[in-house]
């Protein structure tokens, strides 16, 4: 090729790139912002009454958005507490123990989690799941645990409990996937400097692995938990839909991805879309925070690999 094109491809090429790597964060600012813009007339009206306000009445054009915060934290927490043993479980096993034939099997069939539409988690939820807790579960709990505040009353089967489940069950492929890449970037001198000490194979795992890897883990666990805030169609199947704030588990409750899932094609009027797209900025917000927290860790502890 001509060195007078190879001279002008080159700078063209290195533009052409750089325009396409900002453009991201120009789609980020353009977003922010015009979702800002549109919720301005709901953050005028309520200001920070917005955040802590129970009521959510869009005939008395009245709008608060706790008991979506309260479902979202609570149903996102419970799927962790799930997820989060299960996960690392999983992570150690891939990494540490299983041979390289079954690591490829299980590895594949992990991931192969994250690829179920989350429409399919929903429908399984319904019909199976939430019955299943409704009929066997529910009723257990609260014969036996029904002294704790988290295990009364009636059984639904759609729920906080059902919705936790069904976002645990979503979120174990990111947390178990990233937190196995972790492990496996450990150096190998840890683990052999603590077997060469005569530790056993747990030992060398948690001191040498675990301990080693902890800061990437925690990012692992907040990317999960960036995933199950902002999860929709799944949890807007099985989780009751009803503007709340119940202590128990077992009750229906609301998060901020389903109410605008579900009610943004009957907004009305303007106020009512403002204050939905707030609850969008809302959510936009902490997932996004979430999701540069777990990258930062993430990234300090490979960082420290290397």
């Amino acid at each position: 090729m001509n060195k007078k094109w190879i001279k002008l491809i080159d700078p063209l090429f290195m533009r052409t790139t750089m325009i396409l790597a900002v453009s991201i964060v120009v789609l980020v600012v353009i977003l922010l912002f015009s979702m800002t813009k549109q919720s301005m007339l709901s953050i005028h009206k309520f200001g920070l009454h917005f955040l802590f306000d129970s009521v959510w009445n869009p005939v008395t054009e009245k709008f608060g958005a706790l008991p979506f915060i309260y479902g979202t934290f609570v149903s996102s927490v419970l799927a962790l507490l799930i997820a989060v043993p299960i996960s690392l479980g999983i992570a150690i096993y891939l990494s540490e123990i299983a041979p390289l034939w079954i690591r490829q099997f299980l590895g594949f069939m992990v991931e192969l989690l994250a690829a179920i539409p989350s429409i399919i988690y929903g429908m399984w939820g319904i019909f199976v799941l939430s019955p299943f807790l409704r009929e066997f579960v529910q009723p257990f709990l609260c014969k036996y645990f029904g002294f704790l505040p988290i295990f009364k009353g009636q059984f639904y089967g759609v729920g906080m409990m059902t919705a936790g489940i069904i976002l645990s069950i979503m979120i174990i492929p990111t947390i178990s996937s990233v937190s196995k890449d972790i492990f496996l970037s450990v150096p190998l001198d840890q683990r052999e400097a603590a077997m060469a000490l005569g530790a056993t194979q747990w030992e060398t795992i948690r001191l040498s692995v675990l301990k080693y890897a902890k800061t990437g883990v925690i990012g692992a666990i907040i990317l999960g938990f960036g995933r199950a805030v902002g999860e929709t169609m799944a949890v807007t199947m099985v989780i009751g839909n009803k503007p709340e704030i119940a202590i128990s588990l077992f009750a229906p409750s609301y998060t901020i991805a389903a109410l605008i899932a579900n009610e943004f094609t009957e907004a009305v009027n303007d106020l009512y879309v403002s204050a939905l797209i707030e609850m969008g900025l809302i959510l936009f917000a902490l997932t996004f925070a979430l999701n540069i927290i777990a990258k930062l860790l993430i990234q300090s502890i490979s960082g420290k690999l290397r």
